[in-house]
């Protein structure tokens, strides 16, 4: 009888890893498990004293809350987490990223816009200022579904209403307001529109007017406003959203795909419902395609600050510079601060879902979040929803919330997503097409619908280099035109969820 596997990631590391279920008075990793090991979890591999560190990709992920004994199962009951110190190492691992001359740079099929950046995708978007305006963007952009006049417009990907449940309620300046109009101001000039009209209801917090005036916005025939109380009402709001589009589709419809530089993808690095295996296999296997997104001249964001709480010591060690290292940093305190505010605590994550799938503490979480960002030397430190500038590895401070998180990224000017999941999240994010990663053979056939790549070979012996060049390569073609699994189903009209921070009024 073959007999169950394990692994031990690091050499310093007092638990293994259960690769397949490992059951009471099984061997492996030369030990008899003294209880059941479910896949993803840990298991003891040698003593572990009360109050000593429990070590995990070679790094500390808590300490032991009472003693345990070779062949334990390892987790919440044994183990708990308190604050100790960690060296930031500035620079220490910063090295100039290896970029590939121009004439071995990858290419793909991307829609150039007049701002000089490029697109992934050609939709229209009715975006909204506030939660009152959305029910109309709904009804014209049904409207326009139902006409059939889309069928006359095939490189038209489609009339996209961005709504969500905020623009109002809420203080008219400060940082809440700031990342608002960031966010809005993201998704109107996002290159994967080719038209924008934004519609409000008049009274808001969020005035269209204001944000126009703000950021130097000119009504052009790609980018129009209007609102309820102005037009109207609703019907005739509706009616003149839909020939706004109408107007909209020649424009968009003479827009043609051609050869562009990878240099032109930024891609937001995502993962949701994270299990025990996140961190060996399709975390590390899109850091490795991060990396070469790099090489190729592009840019790579990782993201979810709560989520790389505990692994930015990694991260500061790779940063450019000193200030970049100490601005991520001073984002680690900000929430450290913010979740106290609010009576939380940073170790309130992992979710439900992450424990049962192996994940014990934050900082064991966040060290298999961050392998996402590969090994590049850290370039920028963004704020949620700032424009990213700067080519190759850069981080953008967001929740862990995945549609916070992303929806940051894309309006920061992500044209392209990928997002690892062992637990199975469903999850699509128009404009920007999102590819899904599982961590874990079984949950790739029994999610076949939504998973676009089974990352679960490499326990199976596949290497993390292959892997990362196939996402790679995957990247390309999605950002070429092919539809990715979320994109067929029609996820991506509700995931545009604002990151809120203040008082509801």
């Amino acid at each position: 009888m073959t007999s169950p596997r394990s692994i031990r990631l690091h050499p310093e590391d007092n638990v293994a890893v259960a690769i397949d279920q490992i059951a009471q008075g099984d061997t492996t990793a030369g030990l008899t498990a003294r209880e059941r090991i479910l896949r993803g979890h840990k298991m003891a591999l040698v003593p572990i004293p009360e109050g000593q560190p429990i070590r995990k990709f070679g790094q500390i992920i808590g300490f032991a809350t009472r003693h345990i004994a070779p062949g334990e199962w390892v987790h919440e009951h044994n183990v708990g987490l308190h604050e100790f110190d960690r060296d930031y190492r500035f620079c220490e691992d910063a090295r100039e990223d290896d970029l590939l001359p121009d004439a071995s740079r990858a290419t793909f099929e991307g829609y150039r816009r007049p701002s000089g950046r490029t697109g992934t995708r050609n939709y229209l978007g009715i975006l909204t200022s506030v939660n009152c305006s959305a029910s109309v963007a709904r009804f014209a952009a049904t409207a326009i579904e139902r006409s059939g006049i889309l069928a006359n417009h095939p490189e038209v990907d489609g009339v996209v209403p961005i709504v969500h449940g905020t623009g109002c309620g809420h203080a008219a300046y400060g940082e809440g307001f700031e990342v608002l109009r960031r966010t809005q101001w993201g998704y109107a000039s996002h290159p994967n529109f080719a038209g924008v009209v934004m519609v409000g209801l008049g009274c808001e917090v969020f005035q269209i007017g204001r944000m126009k005036k703000e950021y130097g916005l000119e009504e052009t025939d790609t980018f129009r406003t209007l609102t309820i109380q102005e037009t109207g009402g609703t019907k005739k709001t509706v009616a003149a959203i839909e020939a706004v589009i109408r107007d909209m589709l020649p424009i968009a419809s003479r827009a043609r795909r051609e050869t562009r530089p990878a240099s032109e993808l930024v891609l937001a690095l995502q993962c949701g419902g994270s299990d025990g295996y996140s961190g060996l296999t399709a975390n590390p296997a899109l850091g490795a395609a991060a990396d070469l997104l790099v090489r190729h001249g592009g840019t790579a964001i990782l993201s979810e600050t709560p989520e790389i709480y505990g692994a930015e010591h990694l991260l500061t060690r790779r940063a450019a510079t000193r200030e970049i290292g100490e601005k991520l940093v001073s984002r680690i305190r900000w929430w450290e601060d913010y979740t106290s505010r609010n009576g939380g605590e940073m170790n309130n994550n992992p979710s439900p879902g992450n424990k049962a799938g192996g994940l014990t503490t934050i900082l064991e979480k966040s060290l298999g979040a961050a392998a996402k960002g590969g090994q590049s030397t850290l370039r920028a430190v963004y704020e949620y929803a700032e424009l990213v500038r700067e080519h190759g590895f850069v981080y953008m401070d967001t929740p862990g919330y995945d549609p916070v998180a992303a929806t940051g990224q894309v309006a920061g000017g992500a044209n392209l997503i990928a997002f690892t999941t062992g637990r199975g999240s469903a999850f699509g994010c128009k404009p920007a097409p999102s590819l899904k990663l599982a961590t874990n053979s079984e949950i790739y056939r029994r999610m076949i619908d939504d998973m676009d790549i089974d990352c679960g070979d490499i326990l199976e012996g596949a290497s993390i280099e292959e892997k990362g060049r196939q996402i790679f390569e995957r990247l390309l073609a999605v950002a070429s035109g092919e539809k990715t699994k979320s994109e067929e189903l029609g996820y991506g009209d509700l995931e545009f969820v604002p990151w809120q921070i203040g008082a509801v009024m």
